[in-house]
């Protein structure tokens, strides 16, 4: 089975999620098969169904100030920033079990990531994928009518920064990390965008299709 991929640059998040919204409607129709966005986000703060009032401590007018959009999203979870230089992927897929479903996610994500040298996975009673004690990628999913939207983050050479400022996923005092923090190496997305493409796929027993918006089903980015 095919696993459409579509590799997308910096898209704008509530573009992104628009997006999303009719690739799910597709899917649920079946004209078109189970697909892959990989892309990028300008600055932003998505809250999750969980999120509560002092997750955002500074409100939200100051983040604004600082370039940094906030935006509500549907996903389970609470307050994640995304940015340039890390890594999303939102999987468009029907499914049936949302345990298994994001297990075998967690597992791509750590496989990506050993690929790269550093050694990261699940943390008992914690969220997300980590790095020893540093958290390094987040997963956050909604499934409507057996089909999947949001899905996972992986901090590749993003600023950090803007963790520091909010409780990421819920969680006080955390530590996050990057690929370029762990390894020391700063080579951009294009290495890794590939390899979490193969390892995704894998992990879900399908193989990758590189292909476009336009040859999926003519679904143009939202303007």
């Amino acid at each position: 089975m095919d696993l459409a991929v579509v590799q997308l640059g910096v898209v704008p998040y509530d573009e992104a999620l628009e997006l999303q919204l009719r690739l799910r409607d597709l899917r649920q129709a079946d004209q078109i098969g189970d697909t892959l966005l990989l892309l990028e986000h300008p600055p932003v703060y998505t809250r999750g169904r969980r999120t509560e009032a002092h997750d955002l401590p500074m409100g939200e007018e100051w983040y604004r100030s600082q370039g940094i959009e906030v935006f509500d999203a549907d996903r389970g979870g609470r307050v994640t920033y995304h940015g340039p230089g890390q890594l999303v992927g939102y999987p468009i897929m029907r499914i049936e079990n949302v345990p298994e479903f994001v297990r075998t996610m967690e597992t791509a994500v750590a496989a990506a990531l050993a690929d790269e040298g550093v050694e990261a996975g699940c943390r008992e009673g914690l969220t997300g994928i980590w790095a020893g004690e540093a958290k390094i990628g987040s997963i956050g999913v909604h499934v409507n009518r057996g089909v999947t939207t949001h899905g996972f983050a992986v901090n590749v050479e993003n600023d950090l920064q803007p963790f520091e400022w909010v409780v990421p996923c819920g969680i006080d005092n955390v530590r996050m990390t990057s690929l370029a923090k762990e390894t020391g190496r700063y080579e951009g997305l294009g290495c890794f965008r590939k390899r979490m493409a193969y390892r995704f796929a894998q992990a879900y027993g399908m193989r990758q299709r590189i292909t476009s918006l336009e040859r999926l089903a003519g679904a143009p980015i939202p303007a």
